[in-house]
């Protein structure tokens, strides 16, 4: 096991080309799943705790399962709490040993969300783990956090550089025209914005909403600076998949290890596809 830094994870990745995957977990087999994959592949990972499953699991909860399944594998791992929408939540998992934490202040005002993210962003310095903050809205839904498409705003090169002064945040999510969820139709991501972005902020871009994003346009972001790719509606897509293929087989099966243990499978797969795309596929031995 070896729990790192999310700032050297994604700065490594930033600098070398490659991406990392932000992989959400829901529960026990999810975060087995993530673990089994990133090792076959030998790929660092982050493992993200979301919203809707710290109001259903809990946080601490959540934090203590990770760190129990990891002891078991090799690979870097860092455990990000994903669009904490306050100080004192994302304080909570500064105090757990999260190694890398995002405030999400984008619903709120340029000022307001800067002065939140600043205060993270110190104390993520102070304890050496990494600090995300996001600027601009993300269309889509995540954990019952819902943007409508109309409103959706494309991140422009000044606020993301009036942003990162502001803060100095570790890295930065921006809104190029993605979404969480699955796609109505295909994705058309904002290249010439991202480039413009990447070069004048100089640090790792995320990539939210990465589920259902077509390979190729992933690719092409990671080679103008995205670092962090998020991935969860489609883990969860696969996992539900899973499941049902075993009760389509055996509708009485009642052997929670069979029906969850597919659904784990699954999931891991496509884990493993989501890697492979991102480039970090036997980057583990260089961190």
């Amino acid at each position: 096991m070896s729990f790192i830094n999310g700032k050297v994870m994604l700065q490594h990745a930033y600098e070398n080309g490659y991406g990392v995957g932000a992989f959400s977990a829901h529960n026990a087999e999810t975060i087995l799943g993530i673990l089994e994959a990133a090792e076959e592949e030998q790929a660092p990972i982050m493992i993200q705790v979301g919203q809707k499953v710290i109001q259903t699991l809990g946080m601490e909860s959540m934090k203590a399962l990770i760190d129990i399944y990891a002891k078991q594998f090799t690979i870097p791992v860092a455990i990000h709490l994903d669009h904490s929408r306050s100080f004192e939540q994302t304080m909570q998992a500064v105090q757990l040993g999260f190694q890398s934490v995002m405030f999400d202040g984008s619903a709120r005002s340029f000022e307001e969300n800067s002065s939140i993210t600043r205060d993270v962003v110190q104390v993520a310095k102070a304890l050496h783990i990494g600090s995300e903050g996001e600027i601009g809205k993300i269309g889509g839904t995540e954990d019952d956090i819902s943007v409508d498409e109309k409103d959706a705003l494309i991140t422009t090169t000044e606020e993301a550089v009036a942003f990162v002064e502001a803060t100095d945040v570790d890295y930065l999510a921006v809104s190029i025209g993605t979404a969480h969820g699955l796609y109505k139709q295909t994705p058309q991501l904002r290249f010439e914005r991202l480039d413009a972005i990447s070069k004048a902020v100089q640090r790792p871009v995320v990539l939210h909403g990465g589920s259902d994003v077509p390979d190729e346009q992933v690719q092409k972001a990671i080679q103008l600076g995205v670092a962090k790719i998020n991935v969860d509606t489609e883990l969860r897509q696969a996992f539900t998949n899973g499941v049902k293929e075993t009760f389509k087989q055996n509708p009485d099966e009642i052997v929670l290890a069979n029906s969850l243990g597919n659904g784990k499978d699954y999931l891991k797969k496509k884990v493993q596809e989501k890697i492979k795309v991102f480039g970090s596929k036997g980057k583990a031995k260089d961190l």
